[in-house]
């Protein structure tokens, strides 16, 4: 009888065997084919309020009934960072297991405020456009279109569109540049930085547009750091993936990452952009996120490397939103301790009136009036 746990015949039979690979190459997305995608998810208050608290997002609306309430929700919600991740690490299997460069995301838009815990998740890609790789004959390009679909209702929760390199079965010939996605290979001199940066005087929407008038009459920008940071760990690099059914090898395989740039598993990058988000958040009242645009992954996290966080305001709108709120643009980027950029995004967001305070105050106290 062959022992097949004999440490000689076993690594003879490894040497011998074929491995069932998993993913997908570039070659077998063609345009428009849509892909249902087999794994489902079911949004916790548990795996939400973890994935909260690990990144540093402390609204109370996402954790206490009376927040919630006066937010419009019956109770806290699903945060929409929670969500976003989950619906992208449902995809993964089929769209970039096998790896390759996340090259951005695009459009993010939510359909539904307010996702209840307990909804089941269904999730579909579109495939845009596939192209090829002029710097990296060895990868192609391609764009998907997402939905996070409740399946129950069919509505359709939060849709976006991410691009990423991804390996071919065989390398192609290069076309001179043509395919690189817009901005690849850009160079020459950075713009020259404003001479003022202007910080707002607190997180209401009044500060944030009278920062940019104060701008507006000088050489100015409304940029600042936020102070908190936070270190990445096995939590945050492995199992806030895994807990969203994230599978790509990247983030907790250390025997396949030991040969790459890295060197070690990295950070899923909405770990990463949902912590510097959480920073962020901490100097602001946000009422209700909006929506993301032209989101960029420029570099690997560790653990061990320290996320922190940067803001600009880019607009203040008083006459988009509830009276309660006024919309905010933001680009935010995420950074490491030395400095290094890893996540850039623009945030729309609703963001609390300085009345809003003395309104929720004079409301309770005549709803305790009444009740007396």
């Amino acid at each position: 009888m062959t022992d097949w746990t004999d440490p000689e015949t076993f690594a003879a039979a490894l040497d011998r065997a074929d491995t069932r690979e998993k993913g997908n190459y570039f070659e077998e997305f063609t345009e428009d084919a849509v892909i249902e995608h087999a794994p489902g998810l079911r949004l916790t208050r548990h795996g939400n309020e973890t994935w909260m608290s690990q990144t540093l997002n402390h609204d109370p609306a996402y954790w206490r009934t009376d927040a919630a309430r006066d937010r419009g929700f019956d109770e806290p919600p699903i945060h929409p960072d929670y969500l976003l991740a989950a619906v992208m690490g449902l995809s993964v299997e089929d769209l970039s297991e096998r790896g390759g460069y996340f090259l951005g995301r695009d459009d993010v838009q939510f359909h539904r405020h307010g996702v209840t815990p307990g909804t089941e998740l269904r999730v579909e890609s579109t495939v845009r456009d596939s192209r090829t790789s002029s710097s990296r004959p060895e990868y192609g390009i391609v764009t998907w279109g997402t939905r996070g679909i409740d399946a129950d209702s069919g509505e359709t929760l939060v849709s976006y569109e991410r691009t990423n390199m991804i390996p071919r079965r065989d390398p192609a010939a290069t076309d001179s540049g043509q395919s690189e996605p817009a901005g690849a290979g850009d160079s020459g001199d950075a713009p020259a930085l404003p001479e003022t940066f202007v910080t707002p005087d607190g997180g209401a929407f009044e500060d944030f547009r009278r920062a940019l008038d104060e701008a507006d009459d000088a050489d100015a920008a409304v940029a600042y750091r936020h102070e908190r940071g936070r270190t990445m760990d096995d939590l945050t690099v492995a199992a806030l993936p895994l807990a969203t059914l994230n599978t790509a090898r990247q983030h907790h395989n250390a025997a396949a990452m030991a040969e790459s740039p890295s060197g070690e598993p990295v950070a899923y990058g909405d770990v990463t952009r949902s912590t510097a988000l959480g920073h962020a958040r901490s100097d602001e009242r946000t009422y209700r996120e909006l929506g993301f645009a032209d989101e960029r992954f420029h570099d690997f996290v560790t653990a061990g490397d320290t996320v922190f966080g940067f803001t600009r305001v880019l607009d203040a709108d008083g006459s988009r939103g509830p009276s309660r709120a006024g919309e905010v643009t933001f680009e935010h980027v995420a950074f490491t301790g030395d400095e290094r950029p890893v996540y850039s995004g623009t945030r729309r967001a609703l963001v609390d009136r300085e009345s809003t305070d003395e309104r929720i105050t004079a409301t309770e106290t005549t709803d305790t009036h009444t009740d007396s």
